[in-house]
């Protein structure tokens, strides 16, 4: 691979006034208002259905919500957080908070309460909405926390207080009117140092990351998407849950691995959106079964793309289009074997920082390489050896406002001249290609993202 070392990607083009999540999410209700936004299947002694959201039901759903919101105290800028697994509660909260002017705040639904409490006493949170689960043990948290007014669960069980239950009825919201520069999301880090870190990011870094995905692939209402990423990552929250509600098509997320093949064919997913986990896990059982047979090892090797549409057909059906893969390096081997099979798989690379994504490959780019820089997004190499190896940074609409309460710590990951430093190391190829290898400070990159 030859390099270039001094490859910057093109400069950053004027762009009109960016969206907001809320002035988004009124133009898609508008366009799609009847097709089904969310399809999420739900388990009932064994089995499992399809539960379905149209826009308009999560327009109505969420408006409700948020006059409720409004009527309890909460106000423009408050932070919300949100404790749970993606469900039809979290996107109605989620967008409830947005059209209220509030600050999503979704935390990791595995989260410890002890910890739970220590972000919500830091981010001054006013209300907390959860899994119904642990609605018992996170109730006391609305007396130990000062000023949060209410815990509510997202879904209906026994004995107690669920988001369906408060939703006012004949009520008619007026959404906030919040600027593209105002604070959207509070996404704290999980990382593997230990030190979580609150990331600032406004409806600018989320929307231009989602408009600038979309150029970068072909997304439109006729797409059924099918993600394991949970929406309190900020890959699923982007890419995977706002992104294709975009454009009008559907959103199913599932983390039932076992049930994985049949939920994708259930759905008829035309996409679907993983760590590199799933991807390994896949190609390591379509491999044992090539390696099974005399015949697939056969096709594997002389007419690999006849054996990939046949796998393609009977696994994934006629109607699937390709893989998506974030969160943490994809190994080239895997992406190379599917491609081989004429399986499309794009990887992209960012951080929480980054709204997330800064690259994306193409889906058959040379194996090892996570793509160019996103339209809008700039790429440069500080420092580069012999090799062109330097630390990767970054500049563009998705880059954070910065940290939570924490400026000493976002001046240092600035540059003087506004170039976000990502800590990862990487080199760029001729055509603007990125290729990682690893982090900066040694930090330890999980493969399940």
């Amino acid at each position: 691979m030859s390099t270039n070392k001094n490859y910057i990607s093109p400069p950053i083009r004027a762009v009109r006034r960016y969206p907001t999540i809320p002035g988004f999410l009124a133009r898609a209700v508008r366009t799609y208002g009847d097709r089904v936004a969310l399809r999420l299947p739900v388990s009932r002694e064994g089995r499992f259905t399809i539960q379905e959201t149209t826009y308009r039901e999560l327009w109505d759903f969420s408006g409700r919500l948020a006059s409720w919101l409004s009527s309890r105290g909460v106000r423009e800028g408050d932070r919300v957080a949100i404790v749970a697994k993606p469900s039809v509660g979290w996107a109605v909260a989620f967008f409830a908070i947005q059209r209220l002017g509030a600050v999503a705040m979704p935390l990791d639904a595995g989260l410890q309460a002890p910890e739970i409490r220590r972000l919500l006493l830091e981010a001054e949170a006013s209300m907390l909405f959860c899994a119904p689960e642990r609605y018992a043990e996170l109730l006391p948290l609305k007396k130990e926390v000062a000023g949060l007014l209410d815990v509510v669960a997202l879904e209906k069980a026994e004995g107690i207080v669920s988001l369906w239950d408060v939703l006012p009825q004949g009520v008619t919201f007026t959404d906030a009117q919040p600027d593209p520069e105002d604070l959207a999301v509070l996404m704290y880090t999980s990382g593997t140092t230990g030190d979580s870190k609150g990331v600032m990011l406004c409806h600018r870094n989320i929307t231009a990351n989602i408009e600038a995905m979309l150029k970068a692939i072909r997304v439109g209402p006729e797409d059924r998407a099918l993600t394991i990423v949970p929406w309190y990552h900020i890959y699923g929250l982007t890419a995977s849950f706002l992104a294709p509600l975009w454009v009008g098509a559907s959103v199913t997320y599932t983390d039932d691995y076992r049930n994985l093949i049949p939920i994708l064919q259930k759905v008829g997913a035309t996409i679907m959106i993983g760590v590199p986990k799933l991807y390994h896990t896949l190609w390591r059982r379509l491999n044992e079964n090539i390696q099974g047979s005399f015949l697939k090892r056969l096709l594997f090797r002389f007419y690999p793309r006849l054996l990939g549409k046949l796998i393609k057909k009977k696994l994934l059906g006629e109607q699937f289009r390709f893989f998506i893969s974030g969160g943490a390096p994809l190994h080239p081997e895997v992406a190379g074997a599917l491609r081989r099979l004429g399986i499309a798989i794009m990887e992209g690379y960012g951080l929480t920082e980054t709204a997330p994504v800064l690259c994306l490959s193409e889906p058959f780019d040379p194996p090892g390489t996570v793509g160019r820089p996103l339209p809008g997004v700039q790429i440069k190499i500080a420092d580069p050896d012999e090799e062109g190896l330097g630390e990767v940074l970054a500049r563009g609409p998705n880059v954070m406002l910065g940290y939570y309460k924490n400026p000493k710590r976002t001046r240092e990951v600035f540059t003087e001249d506004g170039w976000f430093r990502t800590g990862d190391l990487g080199k760029l190829d001729e055509k603007g290609r990125l290729y990682l290898y690893g982090r900066k400070k040694n930090m330890i990159m999980l493969e399940s993202g």
